[in-house]
């Protein structure tokens, strides 16, 4: 489970100043949780700072887990890390408990969709071979795919690629930032759809930010919402 409190973002400085706030979140593992609000508001801010990509400048509380692999292990006190500046400890939790899904993709271009999927397995000395990785490629229909460039994929697909490559190393957490904003309606829906598929199938917790509120309130996700005023946004739970 994520659970976060009090915690504080703020970006720029005097007039620009600009202050993200999350009074509370708690988002259970099978549980995809969608972040709207207008462009511009504070979305992919938020994002990043429980991405460990920004310091907040408040934060009572911070903890993720225990994950499925170790049911009974002790939840990850990420607020006494970020309380620290433990940047390795912070590091370690980044590339091992958490998944990116961008909006660009972000492949390697070099790599072949087998590749640029394998690769944070093989950072972390993971097996190859996984079960969970071959039920994600046949889900999203990647199969014929794999020897590919990205470069010869369509949005849509290297999307795909994008989604399977941030569960491919079994993260607790998975963020994604906008990952439908460059498909049409049909892509959309259906990306959507198979990524719901494989939060649940793999219990994770998942924290999607999209400006598609019809998408959204289709699929009947949950969400926090912006409340934005001058110089603040902060974001709520919505019915």
């Amino acid at each position: 489970m994520l659970d976060i409190q009090d915690m504080l973002v703020r970006r720029g400085s005097g007039a620009q100043a600009h202050s993200v706030r999350l009074p509370a979140l708690q988002v259970k593992a099978g549980e995809i949780l969608a972040i709207t609000g207008e462009s511009g508001c504070g979305k992919s801010t938020l994002l990043e700072a429980i991405g460990l990509l920004l310091q907040p400048v408040e934060l009572r509380q911070f903890s993720l887990g225990p994950g499925r692999h170790e049911p009974h292990a002790a939840p990850l006190d990420i607020a006494r890390l970020l309380a620290r500046n433990d940047q390795p400890g912070l590091s370690a939790v980044r590339s091992r408990h958490l998944g990116f899904i961008l909006q660009s993709g972000g492949l390697l271009p070099f790599l072949s969709v087998r590749d640029n999927i394998s690769l944070p397995r093989r950072l972390l000395g993971m097996p190859a071979a996984s079960e969970q990785v071959d039920r994600a490629v046949d889900a999203l229909r990647l199969t014929g795919l794999l020897g590919k460039l990205p470069q010869a994929l369509s949005i849509g697909e290297r999307q795909r690629v994008a989604c399977v490559r941030a569960i491919a190393h079994e993260p607790q957490l998975l963020l994604a930032d906008e990952p439908t904003a460059s498909l049409d309606p049909h892509s959309a829906r259906r990306l959507f759809e198979l990524l719901l598929s494989l939060v649940n199938e793999l219990g994770l917790s998942a924290l999607v930010v999209s400006h598609d509120w019809a998408l959204v309130r289709d699929f009947g996700l949950p969400r926090l919402g912006a409340i934005s005023r001058q110089g603040e946004t902060r974001f709520e739970a919505m019915d």
